[in-house]
C-alpha cells in the first residue's frame, strides 16, 4: 500500500487494530483501578488512561501515515492558521467518556476518525469492555465486529413518528432534553454511556436519536458522523445544519443531534434551537 495515496478504505484495517490496541490498554488500566485523575482548564475530567491511549494512537497513527497529522483532545492544540491548510488529518478522542471510566459503567470508548476536505471519510470506534468495535469508510457501509462476527448495521425504520426512542447518559436530567421535543411526542430512553457509543446504538438501530446538548469537541463527533451517515442517518446542529470540521478557530461543537430514519419528519419531532454559547 503507498502509505502517501492511501484512501480511507485503505487505512480502516489498520486503524481497527490501531484502536483496539489502545483500547486494551485503557482496559488493562480500567481492570486494576489504579491511575492519575486531574481536572483541565475546562473543568473536565483526565486520566493517566486517557494519556496512555494517546501515546499508543499517535504514535502508531504517526508509523502508519507519517504524511498525515493529528488533531487529539489530549494533544496541545494546533494552530488554525496552520491547520487550516491540511487536506486530510487524523482526529481522536483517545478516551470518550472519561466520566464513565471514572465512574466504572463500562461505557467508554476510543474513537478515530479520517477527515478529508473537512468531512470524515474513515470513522472506528472501539468499546473495550464489550470488545466491539463501530468502523465505517465513505462510500462502504458502517458495521460492528465483535464475538459474533461482523454484520452490517443500519438505522432503524419507524413507522410510527409520534414516538421515539432517546439515548440519553445513565445519569441524564430528562428534561434537559425533552424540552427540545415537539409536545406531541411520547419519548422512550434508551439509557447509555459515552457520547460516542450513543451515536452508535442509533447507527445499529437500539435508538431513534441522541440529542446532545452540552459542551463537545469535534473529536466527539468525527468518527460518529460518517458512521451514523454509512448507517442511513445524520448528525446535525442544533438548527438542523450540517456540523463543521477545521473550519474554525475554535474545535468546539454547538449542540448537535444524532438522527437515525432520515423519512422521519425531524423537523416535527425535536425543536430547533440556537446554543447559548459562544463556539
Amino acid at each position: 500500500m503507498d502509505k502517501h495515496h492511501a484512501t480511507a478504505l485503505d487505512l480502516l484495517e489498520n486503524t481497527i487494530y490501531i484502536a483496539r490496541d489502545a483500547g486494551q490498554q485503557i482496559l488493562t488500566i480500567y481492570e486494576h483501578g489504579e491511575y492519575e485523575q486531574l481536572i483541565k482548564s475546562d473543568q473536565t475530567p483526565v486520566t493517566s488512561a486517557d494519556f496512555a491511549s494517546n501515546e499508543i494512537l499517535t504514535k502508531a497513527l504517526g508509523q502508519l501515515t507519517p504524511d498525515i497529522p493529528i488533531i487529539s483532545e489530549e494533544m496541545e492544540p494546533v494552530d488554525f492558521a496552520t491547520r487550516k491548510k491540511w487536506p486530510r488529518y487524523w482526529l481522536l478522542d483517545p478516551l470518550d467518556g472519561t466520566q464513565e471510566f471514572i465512574a466504572r459503567s463500562g461505557h467508554f470508548a476510543v474513537n478515530i476518525a479520517l477527515v478529508e476536505n473537512g468531512w470524515p471519510t474513515l470513522g472506528v470506534i472501539y468499546w473495550p469492555c464489550q470488545d466491539t468495535t463501530y468502523f465505517a469508510a465513505k462510500g462502504h457501509g458502517s458495521y460492528k465486529r465483535d464475538s459474533n462476527g461482523t454484520e452490517r448495521i443500519q438505522v432503524s425504520p419507524r413507522s410510527d413518528p409520534n414516538k421515539v426512542r432517546l439515548a440519553i447518559s445513565r445519569v441524564q436530567n430528562l428534561t434537559t432534553v425533552t424540552q427540545y421535543l415537539h409536545p406531541h411526542i411520547e419519548p422512550s430512553f434508551e439509557k447509555y454511556g459515552s457520547c460516542a457509543l450513543k451515536s452508535c446504538f442509533v447507527a445499529e438501530g437500539l435508538a431513534d436519536c441522541y440529542l446532545r446538548v452540552g459542551p463537545t469537541g469535534e473529536w466527539d463527533t468525527g468518527a460518529p458522523q460518517i458512521i451514523v451517515e454509512e448507517a442511513g442517518g445524520k448528525i446535525l446542529n442544533s438548527e438542523f445544519k450540517p456540523l463543521s470540521y477545521n473550519q474554525r478557530p475554535s474545535l468546539k461543537n454547538p449542540d448537535f443531534f444524532v438522527l437515525g430514519d432520515q423519512n422521519l419528519p425531524w423537523e416535527n419531532i425535536i425543536k430547533s434551537h440556537t446554543t447559548k454559547r459562544a463556539y
